[in-house]
């Protein structure tokens, strides 16, 4: 996913030899960008998968979250929307509708899982599936805008209460956006706890074995603060 320009290392700005700075709250929202790439069959998705931009395997991953629905997903990424309602295969759209990106090291090893799953629907069939005129598959990119809320987290025992304020694309940003940053390539709140010492190992682990692909992000955001809570509080928390 393209970044703007503007983007702060949340929370990490300090030299780490140093005592931790404030954690940095900050906010984004999601531009989507049209690609000139478009599929109307399961071959033509196949043969544009294996050069598409990176940016945009991660968008039809994880854009969705950001996009503002009144609805629940059906299916959390659309490649396997377009499987269902574009090209009508619920057995494809099964199969891809279960691949987790967390389970990925990088986006290469995930569009190969993508590809090979592909391959293997074509195999198995005696034609190729097609979507009507209308329905065909766009390949899109975004960038992410950051913007300063001007929130400062000064102490590991605010988190908790901070991170329930925090909105869901503020937890996007700093919980799942993080971990395709370099060079840590870890959420921002783990990074910074870890930063005041041993002691807050513990729930680092915890945090960072969060799974937030097959949950909203407001569901994400209470798996967060219950996280912390459980180290600060003794496991009493408010209802995110």
């Amino acid at each position: 996913m393209a970044k703007s320009n503007s983007r702060k290392n949340a929370g990490n700005h300090s030299d780490p030899a140093s005592a931790p700075g404030p954690f940095e709250v900050m906010d984004c929202a999601l531009i989507a960008l049209a690609t000139v790439r478009k599929a109307q069959n399961l071959r033509e998705l196949r043969d544009h998968l294996q050069s598409i931009a990176p940016a945009s395997v991660y968008y039809h991953f994880w854009g969705g979250l950001l996009l503002p629905r009144f609805e629940e997903r059906e299916f959390n990424n659309d490649f396997a929307s377009w499987a269902r309602h574009g090209l009508h295969d619920d057995r494809l759209a099964e199969r891809l509708s279960v691949i987790d990106p967390e389970e990925f090291h990088d986006i290469e090893h995930l569009r190969q899982e993508l590809i090979e799953v592909i391959e293997q629907r074509l195999d198995e069939s005696d034609h190729v599936p097609w979507a009507k005129t209308d329905r065909q598959f766009e390949f899109l990119h975004s960038k992410i805008v950051v913007f300063d809320t001007r929130k400062r987290i000064h102490r590991p025992e605010e988190l908790p209460d901070a991170v329930r304020s925090m909105s869901g694309s503020s937890v996007f940003f700093h919980f799942i956006d993080a971990k395709r940053r370099p060079p840590q390539g870890r959420d921002d709140f783990s990074a910074w706890l870890s930063r005041f010492g041993e002691e807050f190992s513990l729930p680092c682990r915890k945090l960072e074995g969060i799974d937030p692909y097959f949950v909203s992000l407001v569901d994400l955001r209470g798996r967060i603060a219950k996280v912390l809570d459980e180290h600060f509080n003794g496991g009493i928390g408010h209802e995110s």
